[in-house]
């Protein structure tokens, strides 16, 4: 929202606004003196346009609130009923049974809640996903519930009644988000720092319009903080220049898991709900007058390869950057509706921003915002907007990374150095920006969703944002209704359907999870986060520690707090089927860190293997999967060659014994956290000793160079003068003093930089971004 102005563009504005504001104020006073009546929201709108309605009282329905033990059914009953058999596999429906109302294509976020919202209703609905639930574009967002401020600024400054109301509709559906699923969603203090005094009166505006808009909606409401409160609240932040800060408030939720908590709600509701089945055509039926009409599909078990046909009245394609290949199978000539874009996002670890304040970088170099969030114990920083073809697991470029990066760097303190090395884990997700194929100009983008429905009546939804997913599947099951002739029992009911695991669930819930399990306090607080009251069901499936306290749940790995009971609960009740699945989108540790994802799939594979009955080829096979995988999340292909690191490799001990074969050609090292080896640490205090004389911590100036020979370290062609300099060395003084950290920082900067040879994009970072007035700013 916050594009740089001058200051007479300000004074404008300001005027402009409070004009505005006093227009406003006139006309209320005015109304509420001519008709004795308080004015408010809804006297504001007529009843059948006022967007901020109250969620719904209606209760869900005795018998559909799941208990914490509840079992959804097993994935062969699920399979059974979408070939039209009974789930236990017999064959005793009739041929109506059969017949599903909806079939949903795609189980997304906009998929799912289609067919949450249609089970809800009364709906007999099925969904198939070829991948996984969220494997696409819903597990790889920016982990933001928002309206968007970008988009607020764009319809104030153009005057756009349809950016407004996107604005208005998603902060709407913001509080929704963090009523039905408050676990797994909660808000988030964004900080945005301002370095230029003027911008302050302008991006207080810009807050206070932010929460207005959202009305009795709203949440937490911004406010502003002075130069040493900003610094206090983020001491990474430049200091230099700046004068204050406003904090805002938005919405943050966990995207993969959200969509899976949605997928076993609507089993819950009755919904027959399978993933790794694929659709491969569709089915059509002629009517009276010769029309063709979609009636089914044909799909394929991606786990058996065994294929059927699937009947329904109507279907729905909710398959987001993949929606053109299902038109195609409708319509062979259909001109392309997705415009893919590429959104880039990183993880860094935890210490680049405070635990519970998120920062947005206003200006970025062209124009857009890049987000800094604290999210599962890592920080999302992002994102890039640029074109890009549509296919399943994209990687990231090293030049995007890049991008981002430079742009962190710019807003952050000079002492807080952020390397390639320190990105744990990078993604790129497909934005399906869409266009109307009957619009009279097919090459402007939707700025929202769009719901298109075919002359053979296949209806697709595209478009739009996770933080509407619900508003988007209420308007296409609403068409699918009309379309179809269903004859739903209900209204929509999911304004008020509380997620699976929501039930129960309490802010404290965590305590008694330590009490009566025993098990580790981080390890409970994150179950309680991730799975609401459903984490009782995952703590009776861990396994003993052995020891007193913990006493159940064995880490997966060491650095996070993910333990083995929750790859057997993804398995037995949130029908994982690949080791993808459990390390990607049930427990986040690829998102998280890519690396430690890496290291524990042997322990995940064996325990999937258990539960699963996988022999030993399928174990290789599922190995071999998970590491192509891991390269779309920041690891290099060499990982593909290479052998698992050992427990013994990660856990060396220093050894401060000088070598001459010290080795610095270390390419695994430009992607890997730590600079430095055990060894090489070693070796490095070791020759520091030698020439620190005195005892004391230091050495001279005249010492680096004969220091550096003697752990073989290979100077680059240009000389050290510049890495001397960064790390804050006297160079011109060979009697100068030099500590040992500026000795490891001078170090990691040379071994960086030979490291990065061949991987390190060159020239200028120019990424060929979607312009922001199509795009929306990249958020």
């Amino acid at each position: 929202m916050w594009r740089q102005h001058t200051a007479k563009q300000m004074i404008k504005y300001g005027a402009a606004g409070a004009a505005a504001a006093a227009a406003t104020y006139s006309g209320i006073q005015y109304y509420q003196k001519r008709t004795g009546k308080q004015m408010t929201l809804a006297s504001m709108y007529p009843k059948s346009s006022l967007i901020y309605a109250d969620p719904l009282e209606t209760p869900t329905p005795p018998g559909m609130r799941p208990h914490a033990f509840w079992t959804p059914p097993k994935r062969q009953e699920m399979l059974n009923d979408l070939k039209g058999l009974s789930r236990d596999g017999s064959d005793t429906k009739t041929e109506g049974d059969r017949e599903f109302d909806l079939l949903v294509i795609g189980g997304g976020a906009t998929g799912a809640g289609c067919t949450l919202d249609a089970a809800t209703r009364g709906l007999r609905v099925a969904m198939v996903e070829r991948d996984d639930f969220a494997s696409g574009t819903s597990s790889k967002s920016t982990k933001l519930v928002h309206g968007g401020v970008r988009y607020l600024q764009k319809a104030i400054m153009g005057l756009d009644y349809e950016q407004w109301k996107m604005v208005r509709e998603a902060l709407h559906e913001r509080k929704t988000f963090l009523n039905i699923a408050p676990y797994l969603s909660n808000e988030l203090p964004i900080l945005l720092p301002v370095y230029t005094w003027w911008q302050l009166p302008y991006f207080w505006i810009g807050c206070k319009m932010y929460d207005l808009l959202a009305g009795k909606q709203g949440i937490t409401g911004s406010y502003a903080l002075g130069r040493s409160k900003t610094l206090e609240n983020f001491p990474m932040l430049r200091a230099d220049g700046l004068v204050g800060s406003l904090v805002y408030f938005d919405g943050q939720h966990n995207d993969a898991r959200m969509n899976a908590a949605l997928a076993v709600t609507a089993a819950a509701h009755g919904a027959v709900v399978a993933n790794h089945v694929e659709v491969t055509s569709l089915i059509k039926e002629r009517d009276a007058d010769g029309h063709e009409h979609v009636r089914g599909a044909m799909v394929r078990d991606n786990e058996t390869g065994d294929e059927w046909a699937v009947r329904a009245r109507g279907v729905i394609n909710a398959t987001g950057p993949f929606s053109d290949a299902i038109l195609k199978m409708d319509e062979p000539a259909m001109p392309d509706i997705v415009a893919p874009s590429s959104g880039v996002h990183l993880v860094l670890p935890s210490y680049f921003s405070p635990k519970n304040m998120g920062m947005l970088d206003p200006a970025t170099t062209d124009g857009r915002v890049v987000f800094f969030l604290p999210w599962e114990g890592g920080v999302v920083a992002g994102t890039t907007d640029t074109l890009c073809d549509v296919e399943a697991d994209p990687k990231p470029s090293e030049k995007e990374i890049e991008w981002i990066l430079s742009e962190i760097r710019r807003f952050l303190s000079p002492e807080v150095k952020i390397r390639r090395g320190d990105v744990l884990a990078a993604w790129s997700g497909i934005r399906p920006l869409v266009r109307d194929p009957r619009a009279a100009n097919t090459k402007d983008l939707v700025r929202n969703h769009m719901i298109h429905e075919s002359d053979s009546g296949l209806i697709t939804i595209a478009g739009g944002k996770w933080t509407t997913y619900r508003e988007m599947a209420k308007e296409t099951v609403d068409r699918a209704i009309t379309s179809f002739a269903l004859r739903p029992l209900r209204d929509c009911q999911t304004e008020s359907i509380r997620l699976i695991g929501s039930h129960a669930w309490s802010d404290t819930m965590f305590i008694k999870l330590v009490q009566n399990f025993g098990v580790d306090l981080d390890v409970a607080k994150h179950l309680a986060h991730n799975y609401g009251d459903r984490a009782w069901a995952v703590c009776a499936l861990a396994d003993h520690s052995g020891a007193q306290y913990p006493a159940l749940g064995q880490r997966i790995h060491p650095l996070y707090p993910f333990v083995d009971a929750e790859v057997r609960y993804a398995v037995q009740y949130e029908y994982a089927l690949s080791a993808v699945d459990v390390i990607a989108r049930r427990m986040r540790l690829a998102f998280l860190d890519a690396q430690a994802a890496r290291e524990s799939l042997p322990k995940v594979i064996e325990i999937m293997a258990a539960e699963l009955k996988w022999d030993d080829k399928r174990k290789k096979e599922e190995h071999g999967k998970a590491l192509r995988f891991l390269t779309t999340m920041g690891l290099p292909d060499s990982i593909l060659s290479e052998p698992t690191a050992t427990k013994g490799s990660r856990n060396g001990y220093v050894n401060m014994q000088t070598t001459s074969d010290l080795n610095f050609l270390d390419p695994a090292s430009y992607y890997r956290r730590g600079v430095f080896s055990a060894e090489e640490i070693g070796a490095i205090l070791a020759a520091f000793s030698e020439f620190d004389v005195h005892g004391d911590g230091h050495i001279e100036v005249k010492d680096i160079q004969p220091l550096f020979s003697a752990i073989n370290v290979p100077l680059p062609a240009e000389g050290i003068d510049a890495y001397l300099n960064a790390a804050s060395i006297d160079h011109q003084n060979p009697g100068s003093s030099v500590e040992v950290e500026q000795i490891f920082d001078v170090l990691g900067d040379i071994k960086e930089a030979v490291n990065a040879k061949g991987r390190k994009p060159k020239g200028e970072l120019n990424l060929n971004q979607i312009p922001t007035h199509r795009s929306g700013g990249g958020v």
